[in-house]
């Protein structure tokens, strides 16, 4: 992990130059607006199913953005003969996008704090925040290996929020509520997110919160070696080698 810190400022650097910090803060502001004219005098559940967006759909998004903006500039057949690890490459771009996940929780956090009224504890709320966006970012990654364009990049991530996201939204606002339909979605990884999240507001059941922090972790650790496995394929066929 010689070259961590090296490729984790340039990440940084390419994050700013492809206006994704910029991007990002303008999201935020978004969420805030979402907040503001919110009537709900207590802005917990919102703000619960705020954060599931931000660390699960905005996550994949991000690294796939980013990955396809080194394509044109031609980053990624540079990878091929730079003296980095996968591992260092993945690990770097990960925790660039997970700053940005931070950064917004942040923001929404001190807003909801000072200006409205919130009953969520921000100490337990970040470790459940990294945990979800890396989950989200290594999908973001094995997305980004099977879009041939942007188009298909969009489309993956759409049917991701449709098919794994919307079903817990749903659930979670009491538009779902079969028995077995709940059950089945502790299958789903964003149950599993919206569980720890809402862990911050004292919400969910000890053995809940003990399966989708497990759940998470697992996931995370296949996930990186499936995005580690089909690393060289990816970059061998996007610099044309």
């Amino acid at each position: 992990m010689k070259a961590f810190g090296t490729l984790f400022k340039g990440e940084l650097v390419r994050l700013a130059r492809y206006n994704i910090i910029s991007a990002s803060l303008f999201v935020a502001a978004f969420w805030i607006a979402v907040l503001h004219f919110s009537e709900i005098p207590n802005l917990t559940g919102i703000f619960v199913l705020v954060l599931l967006i931000d660390t699960t759909v905005m996550a994949m998004l991000l690294v796939g953005v980013t990955m396809f903006f080194e394509k044109d500039e031609g980053a990624i057949r540079s990878l091929l003969v730079s003296p980095i690890t996968k591992a260092e490459y993945v690990l770097a771009k990960s925790s660039g996008n997970l700053l940005s996940n931070v950064q917004t929780l942040v923001i929404l956090y001190a807003y909801a704090r000072f200006f409205r009224e919130i009953d969520v504890a921000l100490l337990p709320l970040l470790p459940a925040i990294l945990l979800i966006g890396a989950f989200h970012c290594l999908m973001g990654f094995l997305v980004a290996y099977r879009s041939r364009d942007f188009t298909d990049l969009l489309t993956g991530i759409v049917k991701y929020t449709i098919v794994v996201m919307l079903p817990v939204a749903l659930e979670s606002v009491g538009l779902i509520q079969n028995q077995i339909l709940e059950s089945l979605m502790y299958l789903l990884p964003t149950k599993a997110a919206i569980i720890l999240i809402g862990a911050s507001a004292g919400e969910g059941a000890p053995w809940e919160i003990g399966y989708s922090a497990v759940y998470l972790a697992v996931g995370t650790a296949v996930l990186a070696r499936s995005v580690l496995a089909g690393f060289d394929a990816f970059a061998a066929r996007e610099s044309g080698v």
